[in-house]
């Protein structure tokens, strides 16, 4: 008998993107898949370096809370990066380290949401658009999915604040993304801090999800550990109610290394620690390694985010004009508004050979939204390839765009 849970979850927005896209030809030979939000640049030379110097380890088990190295330079990447208090983030207590941060945010769920919040089912909160990971996290851990809206009037993040108060008394985890996937949304320190004071009021954990963070082209945002400390009142636990997930694979393009971890209130990632014993593991201690060694290194990160700077630069180029652009603040998705996203989506494909994912694919069905969908009229780009082949296939898909309004 399956887990009746699974059936409540909607198909793989890539699952459903095959679906639409297998019975269309199309009239380009050499396509290309911008739908997936995988990094095409090359990783740093120092993952195999240090891997190869570390292959003695790979006949050891690594410890489950990953190696004290790992959450070292974890928590001095944190502090460095945002500005902490030296000292705040101790590696023994805040950092655990996690096989990236899908399964982290998956599993996490285990943890953070009981069997009954004031004496009702729990709610989970989340953004809709989502990352689907995060709807699957809820349905299988028995929570109520409430998907709060993040659409333009919003700023393309959710507004937890002004969800319906018996809801909020019922949340028991909040996920919250910035920059956001897929509007590439960031939010400031004072919207954070608000979340969190939120958080503490109706006792419910934020869980900040953080894995664009390194990818930004204006200010860089704040995490969520910055807003748990300023929000903390004296002598309280400055990381109370907060966590925050981060990942090598968008900062590091080594999506591969599947390298992650997750920071924040020690109470909640003791018991974490205790549910990874039992039902998952760590990586592999060369892979550690490496991992440490991209966490101590800034450089490459630097180069990364003048790689997208330049991407987004492009866009701003060539979607100049165009109504339905909307410049994203970090994250390297194009959310894209072109009219009907299944539709444009199929005709990308067909004309352009550019395969991008429908909006609706991410987005859950909402009655009061425009359309049933929020995301119905929007395409996600994932601009992941060299210079030269983004900024060629968005011209391609905006002389698509042209054409249709052209023909309307």
């Amino acid at each position: 008998m399956v887990n009746p849970a699974l059936e409540r979850l909607p198909g793989s927005a890539f699952v459903r993107l095959r679906e639409l896209l297998d019975p269309v030809a199309t009239q380009v030979e050499t396509p290309l898949s911008m739908s997936i939000g995988e990094p095409q640049l090359a990783p740093p030379p120092l993952i195999a370096e240090v891997v190869a110097a570390h292959a003695h380890l790979w006949n050891r088990y690594p410890p489950n809370e990953g190696t004290p190295e790992l959450r070292a330079a974890c928590a001095r990447w944190l502090t460095r990066r945002f500005g902490l208090p030296a000292g705040a983030v101790d590696p023994e207590r805040n950092v655990l380290s996690a096989t990236g941060s899908r399964e982290a945010l998956y599993l996490f769920s285990q943890v953070a949401i009981p069997a009954e919040k004031a004496g009702q089912r729990p709610v989970m909160l989340m953004p809709n658009p989502y990352y689907q990971v995060y709807r699957a996290a809820a349905e299988m851990s028995g929570a109520e999915a409430v998907l709060v809206p993040a659409s333009r009037e919003t700023g393309f993040l959710p507004d937890f604040a002004a969800v319906d108060p018996e809801i909020l008394k019922r949340t028991a985890l909040a996920i919250f993304c910035s920059p956001s996937n897929p509007e590439g949304a960031q939010a400031d320190l004072e919207r954070l801090t608000g979340l969190v004071r939120l958080a503490r009021r109706y006792d419910f954990v934020l869980a900040c999800d953080e894995c664009y963070s390194e990818l930004y082209f204006g200010p860089p945002p704040p995490s969520g550990l910055n807003a748990a400390i300023k929000a903390a009142a004296p002598g309280e636990d400055p990381f109370a109610n907060v966590v925050v997930f981060h990942s090598l694979s968008k900062r590091s393009s080594a999506p591969g290394l599947r390298s992650g971890f997750v920071a924040g209130d020690a109470k909640l990632l003791k018991a974490f620690l205790k549910l990874r014993s039992y039902a998952s593991v760590q990586m592999p201690m060369p892979l550690a390694a490496a991992s440490v060694a991209l966490w101590d290194d800034d450089a490459h990160v630097v180069e990364n985010r003048a790689h997208y700077a330049r991407l987004v630069a492009a866009a701003d180029r060539i979607f100049a004009g165009y109504p339905g652009y909307l410049r994203p603040q970090g994250g390297f998705f194009l959310w894209l508004d072109v009219g009907d996203g299944e539709a444009m989506t199929k005709r990308f494909w067909r004309e352009g050979g550019i395969r991008v994912v429908p909006g609706r694919y991410l987005t859950a069905d909402d009655p009061g939204a425009p359309d049933g969908n929020l995301g119905h009229r929007f395409v996600r780009i994932a601009m992941v390839h060299d210079e030269e082949r983004v900024t060629r296939a968005l011209g391609v898909l905006r002389r698509i765009l042209d054409d249709s309004a052209n023909s309307a």
